[in-house]
Order: C-alpha cells, then structure tokens, then sequence
C-alpha cells in the first residue's frame, strides 16, 4: 500500500472513530410525553419544546394529546407514557385504589383554574348572584373544571343543585357547541373558545374561575413512582427545561409567547392567541416555578371535600416531590 493511500485510510478511519464518538456524547432520552388536552393553558410547555429547552437537556420529547383524564392516567400507568401533564387529582384518585407503583407529582406547570364564566348575553354589572334560577352548563362530574365551579358558587352562596339548572350531560369537546345552539345562559369555558366566542358575538366573558378559586395545583407534571426512583436524573433534565420556559414565559410579553406556540394552534387566529395568553398571566395561571407547595395542595383538598370527590387518603409527602424541582431553582 502507497503511503499517501494509507495515510488517507488513516484519517478515514480517526474520523469514523470521532463521529462515533460524537454520536455518542450526543445521544439523547426519548421520554414518552401525554398530555391531558392541547391547550393555551399549557403555553410554557410549548415554548419549552420550541425553543429547545428539552432538547438542550438531551432530551427528546414524543409528545402526545390523550384527551381525559383517565386516558392519560392509563396511559402512564400502563408504560404508554413516562411522563403524564395531568391534574393532580388523578393521582390521588389512583393512590385510593392502592396501587404498588402510584404517581408522583414533581413539577407544577398551572396554578389556578383556567375557565371563565361565559353568559350569551352582556352583564355589565353582573353579580354571582345573577346566576340563580338560571340555566348552566357545566363540566363533567368529579373532573377539576366543575368541581372549582361548585366551590366557586357555593363560595358566592349559591348551591348548584338547588339554586339553578346544572347541565352535566355533555361530553367536553362538544360543550361549546351545546352552549350556542341551547337554551343555558351561563357556560364554563377554556381559552381559547372563551376568547373566540366573544370575538365572534356568541357568549361574553364576565368572571374567572382561576381568579375566584386562588392557586391550586391544577396541571402537574407526574411520573409513576418506580420511573422517579429508576431515573432521576432524566426527570431532573426535564424539569429543568420547564423551569426555564416558565421563566421566559414570565418575563415575555403574550404578543411573545404566542407567537413562540403558534405552530402547536394553527387553526387559532394570532389576536385570539394573545388575548388568552393575557388573560392566563394577568390571573397569574402560569407557574413561575415548578414547585408544587402544601398550601397549593390544601386548597385541591378544600376544593375536591366541597364537591364530596377527595378520597380518604391524600399524602402531600407521598404524592408530591418538591426536592428536583427545589434542587434546579437553587441552582440560578
């Protein structure tokens, strides 16, 4: 063999070895991602994987909507999913049946509720007591949107069983459209369809439940129990990611972060994105860490107790970790 061939050979053979090597230093954790619905409430999370936040951890995110609680809850029970974006009030649900692997809260993501009092016609001086004798259209039984509604009218004294027509009967995804073509006057709403039917003439939005109800730990960050104890540090990686879209969603304008998550609502129109988004931050819906607190955790109890839905036994030790999400907050 020629020297000058073996030299090249030489060199092939060094640069195949360091793009071994790179791949491997550059290998990443895929994590099974499910999210309980794909909403603007969950704008931190979208500006985490478009601005690379997971990825920057090494991390690949295969995020998928799950549509319902018990479907995301199966979801990560079942190993179709690491990581569950769920309310915390599954995992105590599934703590009640006792199960040898529960879930485990590490890191919050919203901490107030994030529905609006929607009426089809204006109240410029609407009082809570105005909703009595009327027809309301709620949300599904034992889910977080109505029993925040419950406490939220019992708060203003007025029981929803006696003192006005609760509608119960229609599945989520088609309560807006049941709110337009029947016959309730007040309906509980998500942004962006609060937002959208005011746009659009069809409701106007006179309270928010989020601002009535105060902080509670409404979306939560939850894995099973052996994940957490298995890998660590991946769910490290991870909250650290969202801890860092939490404070850029902090500190950046909506005009900002909606145009950041975009490409997660194309069919919602960019004015809509911003209205909505300014209405979760100026009702501070937005966890600005993900720090899961005792009060938060309480306020979930008072609220869940009122609707006669808390379960017997709820250990903010066992369903909570706070010590990833405080470890990555000392480190700034």
């Amino acid at each position: 063999m020629k020297l000058s061939s073996f030299i090249a050979l030489v060199s092939c053979t060094f640069l195949l070895i360091l793009a071994a090597c790179g791949n491997e230093n550059n290998e990443t954790t895929v994590i099974k991602l499910a999210e309980v619905t794909r909403s603007l409430f969950y704008a931190p999370q979208y500006v985490a994987l478009e601005k690379d936040y997971f990825a920057d951890e090494g991390l690949t995110v295969d995020l998928k909507t799950t549509w319902g609680g018990d479907k995301t809850m199966t979801a990560l029970l079942s190993d179709g999913a690491d990581i569950a974006l769920v309310g915390s009030e599954t995992s105590m649900y599934v703590y009640a049946q006792n199960p040898k692997d529960y879930a485990v809260n590490f890191a919050q993501l919203t901490q107030t509720d994030g529905t609006f009092l929607v009426a089809k016609s204006p109240k410029p001086n609407f009082q809570w007591e105005n909703v009595k004798d009327s027809i309301f259209l709620g949300q599904r039984k034992g889910g977080m949107p109505q029993m925040v509604g419950e406490y939220v009218l019992k708060k203003h004294q007025i029981d929803p069983q006696v003192d006005l027509e609760l509608l119960q009967n229609i599945e989520f995804a088609n309560i807006p459209g049941a709110f337009v073509s029947g016959d309730a006057e007040y309906v509980q709403l998500f942004e962006p369809t609060a937002s959208v039917f005011e746009k659009e003439g069809k409701g106007h939005v006179i309270a928010s439940f989020g601002e009535e109800s105060g902080k509670v730990p409404y979306t939560v960050y939850m894995t099973k129990q052996s994940f957490l104890k298995k890998d660590p540090e991946t769910i490290e990686k991870f909250t650290r990611a969202v801890y860092k879209a939490q404070q850029w969603v902090n500190e950046h304008s909506a005009e900002e972060i909606a145009q950041v998550i975009q490409p997660y609502f194309e069919d919602t129109a960019q004015d809509i994105l911003v209205t909505s988004i300014d209405r979760y931050k100026n009702q501070q819906s937005f966890a600005t860490d993900p720090i899961l607190g005792k009060e938060e955790w309480k306020n979930l109890e008072d609220i869940m107790q009122e609707a006669d839905e808390l379960p017997t036994n709820t250990p903010y030790d066992k369903l909570v970790d706070t010590d990833i999400a405080k470890k990555i907050i000392n480190e700034q």
